[in-house]
This record gives C-alpha cells, sequence and structure tokens, in this order.
C-alpha cells in the first residue's frame, strides 16, 4: 500500500515539473546585453589576443558564436545612442554624453514586450552642464526615461569614482559614495540579484560596463588595490591588462548566476565593446602589435568584438563572417523578444537574429558612419564600407582589408572595374544621407 501511495504521489510532482518545463520552453527568452568599455577586438583571445587572459568571454565564444565584422563608431556616446535607438547619428545625435529624450530605445521596445528592464553601470546620458551647452543647452535622459524600470548607474548626475570608492545612483536609495567598494562588483552584484528575483518572467538586462575605460587603476585583484587612493591622478596603462582580466571575471560571473538559476537555456547572452582601445594601449593580436584608435574612425577605433551565447538554440563554435552594425542590436534584440520584425522607418538597422539560429537570410553589404561628435576636437567623419573597401565623403578609399591604418588612400586611376562599381553603390549610400 505504501508503495502505491509513494507512486501517486510521484504522479502530480512529475506533472508539475513537466509543466514548469513547458513554461520555461514556451517563454520569451531573457536577454542581456553586456556592453564593455573601450575594449576592441585585438583584446580578447578567441579574436587572436595574445596580451591578457580571457577565459570567459573565450567559453562564451566557444559555446556560442562569434562574430568576425561588428563594427561601432569611433565613441561612446556615439556609439550608445546607435546601440539603443537603431538610429544612426545623422538622424537623432544631439551631443556628447546625451541621449535625445525624444528617441525610443530598446528599453521602451523590451517593456512593450512584457519584459522587466534593468541598467547597471555607466550611464552618462544626461549630460553635464559643458556638454549641455556645447550641445545647444540641450538635456538628455534620465534612465527611466529611457525605458528601464530599475537601475544601479554611474554618472547620471553627480560625478564621481567609477572603480574604487564609486559614487552610484541607486534607484530607491539615491545617490551615494560606496567607500573602499569598487564600483564593477556592486553592478554585477545588483544584475545578479534583479535575476534572481525575475528569473519566472522575461526580463531585459543592459550591462554598459565602466571597465575598460582610463583611468587605468588596480582592480580588487591586484596588489595594490587596498593602499590605493581613489583621489589620486593615476592613469597607468600597466593596469590595463588587470582591467581586462577583471572585466572578463565579471562576465564570468553572470554566465555563473545564469547557470545557477537554471535558466541558461532561456537566456541570450550579447556582449560588444563600445568602440575600440584607447590610444594609450598597445596590445599584441595575432603576434603582431596593435595600438588602440579609440575616437578615430580606423579599423582599430571601430572594430569591436561581439560574441552570442545561447544555450541549445546557437550552434557552439560558430563563426559568423558578416558584417554587424550598432543599429542592428535594437532590431535583432526585439525580434528575439516578439519574434516580430520593426518597420524599416523604426530603425536603420538589420536584425541578425535569424542568423543567431543559423538560418538562411539577408544579411549587410555595407555599413555607414556619420561621426560627428562635438566633443575634443574629433574630426567628422562619413564614410561607407565593407570588409574590404572604405570610401569617405570626401572620395578617400581605401582598401581596408590590407591597410587598416588608411595610410594609403587609392588613387582614381588605379581602381578596377570592379572596384569603381563598388565606389558607385557607396557613393550612392552616401548620398542617400546628405
Amino acid at each position: 500500500m505504501k508503495k502505491y501511495l509513494s507512486i501517486l504521489l510521484t504522479i502530480p510532482l512529475l506533472g508539475c515539473q513537466n509543466v514548469k518545463k513547458t513554461v520555461q520552453q514556451n517563454q520569451n527568452p531573457n536577454i542581456i546585453l553586456i556592453m564593455a568599455d573601450d575594449l576592441g577586438y585585438e583584446t580578447l583571445g578567441v579574436y587572436g589576443g595574445n596580451s591578457y587572459k580571457t577565459p570567459n568571454l573565450d567559453k562564451l565564444a566557444a559555446g556560442g558564436m562569434r562574430f568576425e565584422h561588428c563594427y561601432a563608431m569611433p565613441l561612446c556616446t556615439p556609439s550608445r545612442v546607435q546601440l539603443m535607438t537603431g538610429k544612426y547619428n545623422d538622424r537623432n545625435y544631439i551631443g556628447f554624453g546625451l541621449l535625445d529624450p525624444n528617441e525610443k530605445t530598446f528599453g521602451h521596445y523590451m517593456q512593450q514586450a512584457g519584459y522587466k528592464t534593468y541598467i547597471a553601470g555607466k550611464w552618462q546620458l544626461l549630460g553635464s552642464p559643458r556638454q549641455q551647452e556645447l550641445a545647444g543647452n540641450k538635456i538628455g535622459t534620465l534612465p527611466e526615461q529611457a525605458g528601464f524600470d530599475d537601475y544601479c548607474l554611474w554618472q547620471i548626475d553627480q560625478f564621481g569614482s567609477r572603480y574604487k570608492d564609486p559614487v552610484l545612483s541607486i534607484k530607491g536609495e539615491g545617490t551615494r559614495k560606496f567607500e573602499g567598494e569598487y564600483g564593477p562588483d556592486i553592478f554585477v552584484d545588483r544584475i545578479n540579484s534583479f535575476m534572481r528575483e525575475n528569473k519566472d518572467n522575461p526580463f531585459f538586462v543592459y550591462y554598459p560596463m565602466a571597465l575598460t575605460h582610463d583611468p587605468f587603476v588596480p582592480t580588487p585583484d591586484n596588489e595594490n588595490f587596498q593602499d590605493f587612493n581613489s583621489k589620486s591622478r593615476i592613469n597607468d596603462p600597466k593596469y590595463f591588462g588587470d582591467m581586462v582580466s577583471y572585466m572578463d571575471k565579471l562576465v564570468g560571473r553572470i554566465v555563473s548566476e545564469i547557470e545557477t538559476l537554471g535558466i541558461t537555456d532561456n537566456t541570450l547572452i550579447l556582449f560588444i565593446g563600445d568602440n575600440g582601445t584607447d590610444h594609450d594601449v598597445t596590445s599584441v593580436v595575432n603576434n603582431t602589435e596593435l595600438t588602440g584608435d579609440k575616437g578615430r574612425t580606423t579599423d582599430a577605433g571601430t572594430h569591436v568584438p561581439f560574441i552570442a551565447s545561447w544555450q541549445g538554440k546557437i550552434k557552439k563554435g560558430s563563426v559568423n563572417p558578416n558584417l554587424v552594425d550598432f543599429t542592428d542590436f535594437l532590431p535583432s534584440i526585439v525580434e528575439a523578444a516578439t519574434h516580430a520584425e520593426l518597420p524599416e522607418e523604426k530603425t536603420d538597422g538589420l536584425s541578425f537574429y535569424p542568423q543567431l539560429l543559423g538560418k538562411n537570410t539577408v544579411t549587410r553589404d555595407w555599413i555607414f558612419c556619420h561621426y560627428d561628435p562635438n566633443w575634443n576636437g574629433f574630426e567628422p567623419r562619413t564614410y561607407v564600407q565593407d570588409t574590404i573597401w572604405k570610401l569617405y565623403g570626401n572620395g578617400e578609399l581605401y582598401n581596408i582589408e590590407n591597410d587598416k591604418l588608411e595610410q594609403n588612400p587609392l588613387k582614381p586611376d588605379n581602381q578596377t572595374p570592379e572596384v569603381q562599381q563598388i565606389v558607385g553603390k557607396f557613393r550612392a549610400v552616401l548620398a542617400k544621407h546628405q
């Protein structure tokens, strides 16, 4: 009798487990977008980087998809505005350090899709008084205005350290200094807490990291951290490798929490850098030295890592050779969440979501860039490129496959008919955006 009673009691439990499993399978995926600050592709081992240890990101790529040709804008605000809105800068850029409050972001779209939204890390989109003045006294956007239910952020409307002894703003708690603590650790603590609280509902996490932006200073894994004075003016590139390793460690912490929560097979993780590496840093990639070119439109200023992981959905160890632009992330995230494409007038991007699933789909032939940051004297540039050719608005043409530093423009009399055809196509794109 006890044996039969045990069986009868087990059947409902198994039924509940099956129902829970079905619900999880049918639930819209959780989406986590992680963006490192000032991190070019050459810094990661999976891209051939020889200078730093990045085991967690290398493992993430081994279990998912690595994109070979993802391009950002050369500087943080232009990249962030483009990423969050899915539009080129000629349509919505109002000034450095500002996000136009009239713009609809991926946060808004995800809220509309029924997602809980969270952001932690670097904000810097409301604008300092100086930035607002340069933008014609325009004011940027607060995180809640941009579609985020909750947040833990550095530099909304107050300055301070982002690393040791950080000054952070947390929804419901205000802004304060965290003495003796490390900002990037706090960001991940809060992200993991948010995921635990919302593991049974679809969520969207946007983590624009503080690392690896200067000042280059010790991390908690460095023996100099405890004695380091956060008010000092230290900015030594010798600490950059330490910061890359810690950045990788934080990504590992997030992945580990996802595994602990048992939501790996229903969570899409996207990792990118916001622009090229700082020009004070020289790294070795594929046994060749490469100096970062943040702020400028060369390959070293715009070519960033992009890794996508989704257990059971993305083929392990896959390498994607197609072009990806920062305008592509918003429509891709929305399609992953809603299984619907955005109307073309809503975005300049092309969804890469089908590519993640290994489906045949339309891919990019070119990337357009309108770069005019209105900050620190960076030269405005407009160009169109693919994986081999790059044409600037002033007529300069480069073979970027062989001339990554863009030192040898091709003269018109050296262009083959095939190249002239590509130039004609690129000129048509430039004309469209004049």
